[in-house]
């Protein structure tokens, strides 16, 4: 199975992702992730990316789109993978289609988590973590025992700039702009699902799991 998994900031991507992750065998390739590994593996493309990110600019499609192919043509991703964060536009999805046509391949699924705007507002402005373990808590959904105190080890909790009501709304903005034109493109190709995420997790991952099966 290959699949893509689109959503909004505070959508619930990540938890939907470890849930395929463990009971599919596929890999689980994050963009950030890709880079990363691109450019500690030294690879062309990685290089590449490298000089851009280095110098503080954004790295080009073409460079991206290389380092995705690199990626795809990894042993793990013979029996499908998951892809999150890519594409991000419909020119990345059309080289994506590309890419995946040379191996006789194709995207399948187009996994869209929808959740609205003002519950995602509730989930991304509660959000603190803790400075010493990372861990992650929600000041009105999944509170620590103590005000700004983390449950674990005691470090201080503190809130990510851009978890903050005005840079939310601003990045959910622009995530719409960007992502309704792909959005559309997959529902043009029949791939698109889209599910409600403004339910419970483990209820949303079993929709998840239901359209999976129709594809094994």
């Amino acid at each position: 199975m290959n699949i893509i998994l689109m959503g909004p900031p505070g959508a619930g991507k990540g938890t939907q992702a470890e849930f395929i992750k463990a009971a599919y065998p596929i890999p689980h390739i994050s963009t950030g992730d890709m880079f990363r590994e691109a450019v500690g593996n030294g690879t062309v493309m990685g290089q590449e990316a490298k000089k851009y990110m280095d110098a503080g600019q954004l790295v080009p499609d073409e460079v991206t789109i290389g380092i995705v192919e690199e990626r795809l043509a990894q042993a793990d991703c013979e029996a499908g993978f998951l892809l999150d964060g890519f594409p991000r536009t419909t020119v990345q999805a059309q080289a994506l289609d590309q890419v995946m046509a040379k191996r006789g391949k194709r995207v399948e699924i187009a996994l869209n988590i929808s959740v609205p705007d003002d519950v995602l507002l509730l989930r991304m402005t509660g959000r603190v973590s803790c400075v010493n373990c990372k861990t992650v808590y929600n000041t009105r959904f999944s509170p620590p025992a103590s005000a700004g105190i983390c449950d674990k080890c005691g470090g201080e909790l503190t809130q990510r700039s851009d978890d903050k009501e005005a840079t939310v709304k601003n990045r959910l903005k622009v995530y719409m702009e960007q992502t309704q034109p792909l959005l559309n493109y997959y529902e043009q190709q029949g791939s698109l699902t889209t599910l409600d995420g403004d339910r419970n997790p483990v209820v949303v991952f079993e929709e998840v799991k239901a359209v999976l099966e129709k594809h094994r």
